[in-house]
C-alpha cells in the first residue's frame, strides 16, 4: 500500500471521539471534495510488514485500534491486510467516503458520505456503525440516509483548521430539533492534536 502518513492521536470525531488511535493514511481519492483539507497525495509504499514494525516501534503506548483514513482508504485496503493486522491483536475503524463497499474484517465503519444515497445503499445493504455528515449553515434540513446507522453525526464545515461558530451553531440548532443525530465537532483541530 502506499502511506501518506502513520501518526498516532486521538480520534477527534464521531462516536469513538477521544480514544487513542494509530492512523494509517493511504494516498490516493476518488472524489475531489472543495472543503477537503488534508494532502494525501504523496506517500511512501510500505508491506503490511513494514507498517507493523513501523507501528510496533514508533508506538508504545499499547493502542491496539487502527484508523484507516485518506484521502479514501477503500482504493487500496483489502481484506488480507486487514486480516493480517487483526491477527496481530488490531481492531480496525475506517473512515471512508461511502463510494466503496469496505473488505472484509472491518471492526467500525465511520462513513463521512459524500455521494449520492442510492450508491450507499448498493455499498452498504446492511448498514455501518456512524455516518458523519459534514454540514455548514446553507443545509436547512438534516440528511435523510437510505442506510442504517447506529449513531448519525452532524459535523460543522471548518474553515481549514478553525472553527466556523454559525455553522457549528446552526448544526447545533439541527440536532436539538432533532434528537436522533448528534453533533460531532473536529475537536482534534480544537485542541491542535492534528
Amino acid at each position: 500500500m502506499k502511506i501518506n502518513e502513520i501518526f498516532y492521536s486521538i480520534q477527534g470525531e464521531g462516536a469513538r471521539s477521544g480514544q487513542a488511535s494509530i492512523f494509517i493514511r493511504l494516498t490516493g481519492c476518488d472524489l475531489a471534495c472543495g472543503f477537503c483539507d488534508t494532502e494525501f497525495e504523496s506517500g511512501k509504499e510500505m508491506s503490511d510488514g513494514e507498517l507493523l514494525e513501523t507501528i510496533s516501534k514508533s508506538f508504545v503506548g499499547g493502542c491496539k485500534w487502527i484508523v484507516w483514513t485518506g484521502g479514501e482508504p477503500t482504493l487500496q485496503l483489502k481484506s488480507e491486510s486487514i486480516a493480517f493486522f487483526k491477527e496481530s491483536g488490531y481492531k480496525q475503524a475506517i473512515e471512508t467516503n461511502g463510494n466503496n463497499s469496505v473488505p472484509e474484517g472491518i471492526d467500525w465503519v465511520a462513513c463521512s458520505p459524500k455521494v449520492a444515497e442510492h450508491i450507499l445503499l448498493r455499498n452498504f445493504p446492511s448498514g455501518v456503525d456512524e455516518l458523519r455528515y459534514v454540514r455548514h449553515k446553507g443545509h436547512m434540513s438534516v440528511p435523510n440516509p437510505k442506510i442504517t446507522a447506529k449513531r448519525k453525526f452532524l459535523s460543522p464545515m471548518f474553515d481549514g483548521d478553525k472553527p466556523n461558530a454559525a455553522n457549528i451553531l446552526h448544526c447545533t440548532k439541527l440536532v436539538l430539533e432533532n434528537p436522533e443525530w448528534e453533533l460531532s465537532v473536529q475537536s482534534h483541530k480544537l485542541l491542535k492534536v492534528l
